[in-house]
């Protein structure tokens, strides 16, 4: 129940009390994206209506996901949250995509489709460069390693597929998902897309090493080779 309110208490207080009691009451379902940012700006901001700054943020981070995944340097820079707010923040989405590694860890990540593409969304949709990713798999189709193996810029990630076939045998991993991020927001797969993971599908057969997918994701969607009849 929230504490009657004094002509000394800012105006913002009951409508954090409000917000808190929504949560608990209905958890984060009850909440829209910029009302669950406030419940976090609460704990670092304790004294301003944080309500404006967390409705800022959305818009200019698109969404709750690319606000908790938006580089430091940018949110430090974001007026009205200081250095320390914007490491809260990248905290908490950070905590999100351990928890959703350790999910998916030491499990059979084919039977579900949709779990494995939020999965690679959660951890690449945002990052303003791309990024090559590989997520090993052993004989049950268990998940054994997940390792980002080059860093590229804003359009082009180099892939060698020696060194991809090289950290399988190391790792034992009989299967390998593919995956990678366009930070232009556009999922499909560009040719150079295709030629590469027809160069790493061709290195890995003589090693009996499959590939699964290569999924291509974005903060706009995602895209699976498979399901493209490209693998």
């Amino acid at each position: 129940m929230s504490e009657p309110a004094t002509k000394d208490t800012p105006h913002y207080h009951g409508h954090r009390d409000r917000l808190r009691e929504r949560f608990v009451q209905g958890g984060a379902d009850a909440l829209a994206d910029y009302e669950l940012l406030e419940l976090l700006l609460f704990m670092v901001i304790p004294r301003r209506d944080v309500k404006p700054l967390a409705k800022d943020l959305i818009k200019r981070f698109d969404n709750l996901a690319g606000v908790l995944n938006a580089p430091l340097p940018a949110l430090a820079e974001f007026e009205g949250l200081s250095e320390t707010s914007a490491i809260a923040l990248i905290a908490v989405g950070s905590a999100g995509q351990r928890m959703l590694k350790q999910d998916m860890l030491n499990k059979p990540v084919l039977n579900s489709g949709a779990r494995l593409m939020d999965y690679c969304r959660a951890t690449l949709a945002h990052e303003p460069r791309e990024h090559f990713r590989l997520l090993f798999l052993n004989k049950k189709n268990e998940l054994i390693a997940d390792e980002i193996q080059q860093s590229g810029t804003v359009d082009h990630t180099p892939a060698y597929p020696r060194e991809i076939m090289k950290r399988a045998l190391e790792l034992g991993a009989t299967a390998i998902i593919l995956c990678h991020n366009h930070p232009s927001g556009d999922a499909k797969p560009s040719k150079d897309d295709i030629v590469m993971t027809d160069a790493v599908v061709a290195a890995g057969k003589p090693l009996n090493i499959m590939i699964h997918d290569h999924i291509i994701v974005s903060k706009n969607g995602a895209t699976s080779f498979r399901n493209l009849g490209l693998i």
